[in-house]
């Protein structure tokens, strides 16, 4: 039993890669909102009654200030890297089907992660590292993301953004470089982007590649665990009220997934299953409110919810 353990104390999950502001462009006009694939994650693990905290560059700015705030309304220790352009920021707009596309500043474009003393003690005490929307095609972010890790657990969510990536297969070699022994979480948009399209295809590649688990999300078609406890499928989960904006579903589901382990790592396919219906549930109550913040079932006032499907 560990110190923490016994005193009740727990070390925060690490969340490593991207914090910005979301300028988000309609009909209406321009709205803007603080996000960034990790930094949802830091959040989501947070509202899950997670400590997190969050490694990522910020700017000394306005928006860096925004970020900051809101960070520290949600309880997130924030360790800054340097940002020597200013803070990232992403230009949202959306397809006459609801999806949105990105435009990246070139502070975002041109993201670095350094790690401070006060970052590699968070790492080393961290009962699980998770990695988002970080710069796997530059090697010497990668190299310095492996030193820095070393021994201590890993998650790991590619997220590409095509605005944001400046080699795709030299991304590849730097992602699938980090995959051995991690939990992995990758979607249909990873698979189209990285690779050929074929998300099934991908889940078993990164399993030969030594990756503990490979979560596979679907959007509407559901998700998927692949472990050595075997093959776990869930459908979308049903909650009450229209789908608001499925922004942050993604990192919804990987902020579920890495509390749930943290929590109680499974050791058979039950344990997955459950793990898996439960971040299907808070990906569907994150779809019910706009941007990427985390909500639960509970949250919306339930505290069930229903799959769809079989």
């Amino acid at each position: 039993m560990t110190n923490a353990q016994i005193t009740g104390i727990r070390p925060p999950i690490v969340v490593i890669g991207d914090a910005l502001i979301d300028e988000i462009r309609g009909d209406g006009g321009v709205r803007e909102l603080v996000g960034g694939a990790a930094l949802n994650v830091a959040v989501g693990l947070r509202r899950l009654g997670h400590p997190a905290t969050l490694i990522a560059m910020v700017g000394s700015d306005a928006a860096g200030d925004r970020i900051r705030t809101y960070l520290a309304d949600h309880g997130v220790e924030l360790i800054e890297s340097a940002a020597p352009r200013g803070s990232s920021r992403a230009i949202v707009t959306r397809a006459e089907n609801g999806e949105p596309s990105y435009e990246f500043n070139r502070a975002a474009q041109e993201r670095s992660i350094r790690y401070s003393a006060d970052a590699r003690e968070a790492i080393i005490r961290a009962p699980l590292v998770v990695v988002s929307c970080f710069p796997f095609d530059v090697p010497s972010e990668v190299e310095a993301l492996r030193e820095a890790v070393g021994e201590v657990p890993l998650a790991i969510d590619p997220n590409p953004r095509t605005g944001m990536m400046r080699d795709r297969a030299a991304f590849v070699v730097g992602f699938e470089s980090v995959v051995p022994a991690a939990l992995v979480k990758v979607g249909a948009d990873d698979a189209d982007v990285l690779y050929d399209g074929d998300l099934s295809a991908l889940r078993g590649r990164l399993r030969a590649l030594g990756a503990s688990a490979v979560l596979a999300t679907e959007g509407a078609q559901g998700a998927s665990i692949e472990s050595d406890a075997g093959f776990v499928r869930a459908p979308i989960a049903q909650q009450a009220g229209p789908v608001v904006d499925t922004v942050g579903a993604g990192d919804a589901t990987l902020a579920a997934l890495a509390a749930g382990f943290v929590e109680q790592e499974p050791s058979d396919a039950a344990g997955w299953q459950e793990l898996l219906d439960r971040a299907m549930a808070v990906a569907a109550a994150t779809c019910r409110g706009e941007g990427g913040l985390l909500r639960t079932p509970e949250s919306l006032g339930g505290a069930g919810y229903d799959r769809i499907g079989t």
